[in-house]
């Protein structure tokens, strides 16, 4: 498997690329697109996640991490 560019490089990540940018496994992933905490589109059957709802959930845990 090759290894993501880091958001900004691309426009949409599938879910394993996604779990390895993030760090996160895909149950993990999966539960976070549930909450609305991390957002997705579809391409046909395909998951995919956008650059900047990866960028906009870094951004959520930082203000997270902070306000704790």
């Amino acid at each position: 498997m090759t290894r993501p560019e880091p958001p900004g490089e691309r426009l949409l990540y599938r879910v394993h690329e996604a779990m390895f940018l993030l760090s996160m496994s895909r149950s993990v992933i999966y539960e976070q697109i549930r909450s609305g905490r991390l957002r997705s589109v579809t391409q046909g059957r395909t998951r995919l996640i956008p650059a900047a709802a990866i960028t906009d959930y870094i951004a959520l845990l930082e203000q997270e991490a902070k306000a704790s």
